[in-house]
């Protein structure tokens, strides 16, 4: 089971230079996610993989935590250091913590 974090920590994580791994699909992540999250969504992951550096931590996100949690697990299982943002993009936005697009307004979760 997946280390996990709630939104605060999982923000305070990215500042001290975690990734943000936003595992959602395309259309999810370009209506509203993180500032500065990475897009891998799931399914790319077992491939991409080898595109994340392994000296970074690694807070998966997706919308509600539950694919987010199997790509921490997957990760963690592949010798990173991955966790769970609990709640996924609900519960970010939820805490008031930003959500924006590509162009840099403000998004929405889907």
């Amino acid at each position: 089971m997946a280390r996990e974090l709630d939104p605060l920590s999982a923000d305070d994580a990215a500042r001290d230079g975690a990734v943000l791994l936003d595992v959602r699909e395309p259309v999810e992540f370009e209506t509203g996610h993180a500032p500065n999250a990475r897009l891998i969504p799931l399914g790319d992951l077992p491939a991409r993989a080898g595109e994340l550096d392994p000296a970074h931590a690694i807070v998966c996100v997706c919308r509600s935590g539950h694919r987010s949690a199997h790509a921490a697990d997957a990760l963690t299982a592949a010798g990173f250091d991955a966790v769970n943002l609990a709640g996924g993009m609900l519960a970010w936005a939820a805490e008031g913590l930003p959500v924006v697009t590509e162009q840099g307004g403000a998004g929405a979760v889907l």
